[in-house]
């Protein structure tokens, strides 16, 4: 690939990896943008997922970095929740070669509405830490069930899976949504470094579009964590919608594309 062609991929997966970033910081969800911008650049499935992977993973670890920093991530269940992460998306991987995924479509189709009703009834809905009402072993086990099971969405379909981790981690454990989106992106750095080592083993990552889309992300997640740190529920909260209202698009055009 010659500097002409990789200059052409870079001004189209660039600046949406950075827009990318900054969604992913606040709210999750930034995969809806990202890995579009590498099919939409020319690149073939397996090798936009895996140069996706390269171009998210530096700026998902910034973004883990500063809330571990701030405090502002509980780390038993965070690192529970990226076990469970990381053995559920084996195991949807698995459940990809043999499941219809379409099936998966019409299933998200009518839960993705359910929840932004939820969301918009629930004004107050993460803006208080309640996580103490629960013992130290029922915020792990149930941390753990969290990645598994988001995590084998991951693994099976993907968009939006870090803004279902937020939503549980903020609903099913209780912690206020500056809190979940920390531990979310814990999850997410675990998860993700093993899809890298994974896609890279197999020849599946473009270096030469990854790396330069890296920075990008890095400075998008950069940005967007700051808005979270600064921000809370303010921020975290309208975002949601902006993620919910992209899956909705992304689910409507794979059933009908």
């Amino acid at each position: 690939m010659d500097l002409g062609e990789l200059a052409h991929i870079w001004m189209i997966v660039c600046p949406l990896v950075f827009l990318g970033g900054v969604i992913d910081a606040v709210a999750g969800g930034g995969g809806l943008i990202t890995l579009p911008a590498y099919l939409l650049a020319g690149l073939p499935a397996h090798l936009a997922s895996g140069t996706n992977k390269c171009g998210n993973i530096f700026g998902v670890f910034l973004s883990t970095g500063r809330f571990l920093k701030q405090g502002d991530i509980h780390i038993p269940s965070a690192a529970a929740g990226a076990v469970g992460a990381l053995a559920g998306a084996w195991v949807g991987a698995r459940l990809n070669l043999i499941v219809p995924e379409q099936v998966l479509y019409y299933v998200m189709l009518a839960v993705v509405p359910v929840m932004a009703v939820f969301l918009l009834l629930k004004r107050n809905f993460g803006t208080e830490d309640r996580s103490g009402a629960l013992s130290r072993g029922q915020l792990l086990v149930m941390a753990l069930g969290i990645g598994l099971v988001i995590g084998g969405y991951d693994g099976f379909f993907g968009p939006g899976a870090g803004t279902f981790l937020m939503l549980a981690f903020t609903g099913l454990c209780q912690f206020d949504l500056l809190t979940a989106s920390g531990n979310t992106k814990m999850a997410n750095s675990a998860s993700n470094l093993a899809s890298l080592i994974t896609f890279a083993l197999a020849g599946e990552v473009l270096w030469s579009v990854g790396l330069p889309a890296a920075l990008c992300g890095v400075a998008g997640n950069y940005i967007g964590s700051s808005l979270a740190l600064k921000g809370g529920a303010k921020v975290i909260r309208p975002m949601f919608f902006v993620v919910l209202a992209l899956l909705l698009a992304r689910l409507i055009y794979g059933i009908f594309a």
